[in-house]
Order: C-alpha cells, then sequence, then structure tokens
C-alpha cells in the first residue's frame, strides 16, 4: 500500500509538478460535485481548514480554480474548476488510463474480474470505515 501511494504521489507530480496528489483529489472532487464550499472539502476529506486554504490557494494560483458567488447566499464562495482546471483534470485522466492499460494489458480477463471484485471489496470496507454506523 505505501508502494501504491509512493507511485500515485509521482504520477501527480509528473502530471503537474507545481501540485500534489491532495491538490488534485480536491480539483477531482469540485468536477464531481459541480463545485462546493472550502469548508466543505474540508469535512469531507477531515481536513484541517488550512490545509483547504493552502491547497486552495495553490490551485487557485495555477488558474485551475475559481470562486463564484452562491447564487442562492451571496455571502458564500464556492469554488469551481476553470476550464483549464478541467483541462488538466481530462489530461490526467486520459494519462492514467493509458497507464493502466499498459500496466494490465498481460493480464487475463479472469485475473481482471479478479482484480476488479478485489477492488470493490477493498473499497467498500473502507467506505464502511469512514461511515460506521
Amino acid at each position: 500500500m505505501t508502494a501504491f501511494a509512493r507511485r500515485a504521489r509521482a504520477t501527480a507530480a509528473r502530471m503537474h509538478p507545481e501540485l500534489s496528489l491532495v491538490s488534485f483529489t480536491l480539483l477531482g472532487h469540485l468536477e464531481d460535485q459541480g463545485g462546493c464550499r472550502a469548508t466543505d472539502l474540508a469535512a469531507h476529506y477531515t481536513l484541517d481548514k488550512s490545509t483547504i486554504s493552502r491547497q486552495v490557494g495553490a490551485l487557485e494560483k495555477a488558474g485551475l480554480v475559481e470562486r463564484r458567488l452562491d447564487p442562492a447566499d451571496h455571502r458564500v464562495h464556492v469554488l469551481h474548476p476553470t476550464e483549464r482546471g478541467n483541462e488538466v483534470l481530462a489530461q490526467v485522466g486520459a494519462a492514467r488510463r493509458v497507464a493502466f492499460q499498459e500496466r494490465l494489458a498481460g493480464w487475463s480477463g479472469a485475473d481482471l474480474s479478479r482484480f476488479a471484485e478485489y477492488l470493490l471489496r477493498y473499497n467498500e470496507a473502507a467506505a464502511a470505515d469512514d461511515n460506521p454506523a
């Protein structure tokens, strides 16, 4: 798992050397959610507000995120990926797909099915840990 995490950080650094894996994760979340407040990001990822502030600042400085007034409450700013942010996410996604295809090219259909089942099982267990009853 450590090697997996290390490889993920290295891949993120190659995709956009100025941004961390956390920044890419936050940018992807903003895209998935159609935008959200910084406090929502902090709550979702259980990160300190100062950490989110630094990461969002880096994303804004890189031109990947912008703040927009919430139409329902003009006191609140909602973070959204910029057009450039969406382009970077698309490029990273395409590069990841190519890398996965190359790494898994020699795997049999049965191996791929088992791998997918194990990933689903792992993610379900992780989700259960994140949301204790």
